[in-house]
């Protein structure tokens, strides 16, 4: 469980450096969201990459305090809200499928990857 929560969160960590790279002005918005704004993205979804950001660093830490490695005062907090993780996972695998945008596919074998150890860490 601790290998899936460590790999969970190091994805996490990748995707949140896209995010901010994003909200810095990093022309990869064709990469993200549909690719409704390729290149550099306008000021409020920069906003949105960082709220992105910060809900992607949250669902770590639920990942980490359910796993026993974080914040053992948020495990009866963990022990139910895994479970929008592995639901939150779960979308996103078919929307990073199902984009209209190429590039934007290369999120969904990492992002699958996220369901899959999140649901290893909320069976365990």
């Amino acid at each position: 469980m601790s290998i899936s929560a460590y790999l969970f969160s190091v994805l996490t960590g990748v995707v949140i450096l896209f995010q901010l790279g994003l909200a810095l002005g990093l022309p990869w918005g064709a990469a993200s969201m549909g690719g409704k704004f390729p290149g550099i993205y306008p000021p409020k979804m920069r906003v949105v990459a960082v709220i992105n950001g910060l809900l992607l660093a949250s669902l770590a830490v639920i990942v980490l305090s359910k796993a026993g490695l974080l914040f053992p005062r948020l495990l009866p907090f963990s022990t139910y809200a895994i479970w929008f993780v592995v639901a939150f996972s779960l979308v996103g695998t078919i929307l990073n499928t199902i984009t209209p945008s190429k590039i934007e596919r290369i999120w969904a074998p990492v992002v699958f990857v996220l369901f899959v150890t999140s649901l290893v860490v909320a069976m365990n």
